[in-house]
């Protein structure tokens, strides 16, 4: 039976613009019948990937981008220095078209001068690639002759192992090669407010420093969009799924505490340093479930009245719901609560309290129980 490990958190952010749609408003949605403040499930994303590359090794994280031809060229010219430039590019371009993925070259900038190298070609999209896996398609890019033509079979087994931390979580979708697709392990929610929010707005001048002293007025001015909220966020890890994406217990053991770490105490950058928004949660609640994840935002749709205050009532609502879905899966087998202050004592009952770091040591032994192999008969 699958394993998930659910973290559910509540945070509290002052005025901010965490992620913002195409106009610069703060992301919004509907939910109960009120207007809640939203982070969309990428911008937390990418903020978990940034804080997790602090704390692992840069072989156990990857690369999301189009720019794959100047990745092994660059890795190539390491291995192999005298390497000619134009040789490696052609090299590498051939090892892509063994994979099926097409590349192209980017035009040109308006500005650039003659004298400028040409620009790498870049896939029509962002692929992912673990470091290791750039490492084994610059290395089948130098074997050989300039002019061999590399086998499907050989790119393939280059590109389809050692998929990494990152790969292994997030997965890959190669619209070109179905064989290099690779399921995520890892889903996350889109983090909404536990109560109903209004969009409001800043109006904001500048003054120059350099203005005469009989001249008044500013130097410049604008407005820009804001939201304040009690957020809750939930995230799920897939352990057999990602197992099976990196084939290695001890590997799988310290994908899953980094991305449970990274994801409770990460934050997006958007507008941080006109708002300085850094907060920690107010909870996280980490479960360790079989049969199927749960995500406990029923909780929040009638939404939380600021009259008992929206942390100590986003915790009640919460607990309440926590105790509820017993009805329709099993009891976790583990749960860790991680709390910041009082506010958030309701959840207390549901399991263990401990700080997140005692919370994140705690999870090695069940992850390893869910994915260890059999004992041979």
């Amino acid at each position: 039976m699958a394993t998930f490990i659910d973290i559910h958190v509540l945070q509290t952010v002052p005025p901010s613009n965490l992620n913002r749609d195409d106009t610069g408003s703060p992301k919004s949605a509907l939910y109960g019948g009120v207007r809640r403040a939203r982070v969309s499930s990428q911008a937390w994303k990418r903020a978990a990937r940034k804080a997790y590359e602090q704390s692992l090794e840069r072989a156990d994280v990857g690369y999301r981008t189009k720019r794959i031809v100047e990745l092994m060229v660059a890795r190539m010219q390491e291995l192999q220095p005298d390497v000619d430039g134009d040789e490696a590019r052609q090299r590498a371009e051939g090892v892509l078209k063994a994979l099926g993925i097409k590349v192209t070259q980017p035009r040109a900038k308006k500005d650039a001068s003659p004298d400028d190298a040409e620009p790498y070609p870049v896939s029509d999209y962002l692929i992912f690639f673990s470091t290791a896996q750039i490492d084994r398609l610059a290395e089948l890019a130098l074997d050989g002759d300039a002019g061999k033509t590399v086998s499907k079979k050989d790119a393939v087994a280059a590109a389809d192992s050692e998929h990494g931390i990152e790969v292994g979580l997030f997965g890959r979708m190669v619209a070109d090669n179905k064989e290099l697709s690779v399921d995520a392990a890892v889903q996350v929610a889109h983090a909404i407010s536990t109560h109903a929010v209004d969009i409001e707005q800043d109006y904001f001048t500048a003054v120059d420093d350099k203005n005469p002293e009989d001249e008044s007025g500013a130097g410049m001015l604008g407005t820009i969009e804001f939201n304040s909220a009690t957020i809750y966020r939930y995230a799920t890890i897939n352990l057999d799924g990602l197992f099976a994406n990196l084939g290695d217990e001890q590997a799988t053991v310290r994908a899953a505490q980094a991305f449970v770490h990274a994801f409770v105490s990460s934050m997006p950058t958007g507008k941080q340093n006109t708002f300085a928004n850094r907060t920690v949660p107010d909870a996280a609640v980490i479960m360790v479930r079989t049969g199927q994840p749960v995500n406990l935002v029923g909780a929040f749709e009638d939404p939380v009245q600021p009259d008992r205050g929206l942390v100590a009532g986003s915790a009640a609502k919460l607990a309440e719901a926590t105790r509820g879905v017993s009805s329709f899966v099993a009891e976790p087998e583990l749960t860790l609560v991680v709390r910041g202050n009082d506010r958030a004592a309701a959840l207390d009952e549901l399991g263990d309290v401990a700080t997140l770091a005692e919370a994140v040591e705690r999870l090695a032994e069940p992850i390893r129980a869910a994915v260890s192999a059999p004992a041979p008969a």
